[in-house]
């Protein structure tokens, strides 16, 4: 990954640059202090992720962020500040940001925070190239039934699933409700997979554990990201609002149980995202 550091704070300029540079596939591409330099730099050099103090002087990080972002939108920001005023930091989120790291600098809080901001950024960069190979096929190279499977595998993907158990069970179900045009409700089961209803029940079991993964995902990826838009639209679709407000609070310690798991509104959703 390819980096860029904006600190008015010239030694926090060098720590940043070791922290990232600890790790061999990831590079320090430019640092400034000055925020009005930073802006022309970015506009010009091939950047992943950007790491800006909130208070640089002439231009806000949060006017950067906004700057680039018109621009550069796939940019990743993570922000940089000892401000612990909530509306400030509300601006920050709404500008663009994915995290904050808290001055003063603390290692294992920022290699935390930019290993997330990575994975983040690789399951998008995945997404996107599921989604244009599927797109590039047409009609008769690539079956609709065919195109809806990656679409749904890059979904699953992206919620961090593929490696539950129950993952294949959803991209079967998922197949049939496709190919039977019907929704999960109204799919026989047992008659279309050849199934007793004992065994009917342990796929059930093995996807609700699967789905139960996805929203706790989903959850702590939108307490960190509460203005991202992609973020909010893929749960309200396959989680529901209520289902995923309660397991934000559950993992923030704030309730005693998450959110409610409907194997009916996932498969559905995931479907009709296709």
């Amino acid at each position: 990954m390819k980096f860029y550091i904006v600190d008015d704070d010239q030694s926090i300029l060098y720590v940043l640059q070791n922290i990232i540079e600890q790790n061999f596939n990831d590079e320090v591409v430019g640092m400034t202090s000055s925020s009005p330099d930073a802006l022309q730099e970015l506009m010009v050099k091939d950047v992943d992720i950007v790491l800006v103090d909130l208070l640089m002087p002439e231009l806000s990080g949060v006017d950067l962020v906004r700057k680039v972002k018109d621009v550069k939108p796939n940019i990743r920001f993570v922000m940089i500040s000892k401000v612990q005023n909530s509306e400030m930091r509300a601006e920050a989120y709404k500008a663009g940001i994915e995290f904050f790291i808290n001055k003063p600098i603390n290692l294992i809080e920022v290699q935390a925070v930019l290993k997330n901001v990575k994975q983040s950024l690789q399951m998008a960069s995945q997404l996107s190239s599921i989604s244009k190979m599927v797109n590039n096929f047409t009609p008769r190279s690539q079956p609709k039934s065919v195109k809806a499977h990656h679409q749904a595998t890059a979904t699953l993907s992206y919620l961090g699933m593929t490696s539950e158990k129950g993952t294949s069970d959803i991209l079967k179900i998922a197949s049939l409700m496709e190919a039977q045009n019907e929704n999960y409700r109204n799919l026989d089961l047992e008659q279309l997979m050849d199934l007793s209803e004992h065994e009917r029940r342990i796929i059930e079991q093995r996807i609700r554990r699967a789905i139960k993964v996805g929203l706790a995902n989903i959850a702590n990826r939108l307490i960190d990201n509460p203005y991202d838009e992609q973020l909010s639209d893929i749960s309200n679709l396959l989680f529901g609002y209520e289902s995923v407000h309660s397991e934000m609070l559950y993992q923030q310690g704030k309730r005693s149980s998450g959110g409610r798991i409907s194997i009916q509104k996932f498969l559905d959703g995931l479907v009709s995202k296709e």
